[in-house]
């Protein structure tokens, strides 16, 4: 059987892909919800399938997500403002996005009986200090509250949380590979910072692995190796003929962590291992918390795991990390031009 899709924020890195996967897969219609005409127009053009239907609008406004979400059967919530710098400026404009529009993704899919919303968040919302991670952890609690509060629904909403994607839009590796080509000192925050390494590719499985297994409310992590910033920037640079490239230390923007974690020590404890990846189930309990007084029922809260984070998962080396990079469509093209 062949399904109707809606991918917010469908136009970019993670929902062109997610847009691509689902149409070879052999979807019915794909449809895309976003506010960016021309990009919108772009993806048309590039794609060439009339199974792909575009719809301008904005999650923020509940009548665009109503109007994009009647008649589909799943749904991939990908629209977010994701930039940590700019939601430190304009926190409110995070919570709009981010927290507003999310909720109005899954009233709209419940109201129109969708089967499935996966609702994809960051590893910048576990232990969060800057404004796009508390937004995303507060989008997390609005997908759970949800399943949480109607376990009859059949709309199913889960979460899946990721570190960064390589190459995605206005993530670091773009801006190394100019710096490289332009022959520039490679510009890193901190050379010790470290962060998770995730293909569009893995990050597409993810999703489609809790497309396939989620229970409402489930939170599911797909593990990824890691890096330093330094060693990132080492790699690319070697990549396109490099070996010995200048490094110039910037500090740390506002907001920004020295490492990132995928699952906090409190999931870590209740999450389930299932190989490649981790599944923290809903914790579906009300609030009459006066039912356990007697026979307990709680949640346990030994922690004898730290956190799952980008220091302490795989840790790869530059030679490593260079093999990671020759998997990207756009770094075999810079190394090409570079020759």
């Amino acid at each position: 059987m062949s399904f109707r899709y809606l991918v917010t924020g469908g136009t970019g890195s993670f929902g062109s892909t997610m847009v691509r996967h689902l149409l070879s897969g052999g979807a019915a219609e794909v449809r895309v919800l976003s506010r960016d005409e021309a990009k919108q127009d772009d993806l048309r053009r590039a794609i060439g399938d009339d199974r792909l239907r575009c719809f301008l609008g904005d999650v923020r406004d509940p009548a665009s997500v109503r109007e994009a979400v009647d008649g589909v059967d799943h749904v991939f919530h990908a629209a977010a403002l994701k930039q940590v710098p700019s939601c430190e400026f304009f926190p409110m404009q995070a919570v709009r996005t981010n927290v507003e529009g999310s909720s109005n993704v899954v009233e709209a899919a419940s109201a129109a009986r969708v089967s499935s919303v996966v609702c994809l968040s960051t590893d910048k919302a576990v232990y969060p200090i800057n404004a796009m991670g508390m937004s995303k952890a507060l989008m997390e609690r609005v997908a759970q509250a949800y399943a949480r509060s109607r376990p009859s629904s059949q709309t199913t909403v889960s979460v899946t949380r990721y570190g960064n994607v390589m190459y995605s839009r206005g993530s670091v590796i773009p801006v190394f590979v100019a710096q490289a080509l332009a022959g520039e000192p490679m510009t890193v925050t901190d050379p010790t910072m470290t962060r998770f390494l995730m293909s569009l590719e893995d990050s597409v499985d993810l999703v489609g692995y809790a497309f396939d297994h989620a229970r409402p409310g489930d939170l599911f992590v797909r593990k990824a190796p890691s890096c330093t910033i330094e060693v990132l920037a080492r790699a690319v640079a070697s990549v396109l003929g490099d070996d010995d490239p200048r490094i110039k230390v910037l500090g740390a923007r506002h907001g920004e962590k020295l490492y990132e974690s995928l699952l906090g020590r409190e999931e870590r404890a209740r999450a389930q291992d299932l190989g490649a990846y981790y599944r923290v189930p809903l914790d579906a309990r009300g609030l009459e918390y006066e039912l356990f007084a007697d026979t307990g029922g709680g949640s346990d809260l030994a922690l004898d795991e730290d956190d799952y984070n980008s220091h302490n998962t795989t840790r790869l080396g530059v030679e490593e990390v260079k093999e990671l990079l020759l998997l990207l469509p756009e770094i075999r093209a810079a190394r090409e031009g570079a020759r």
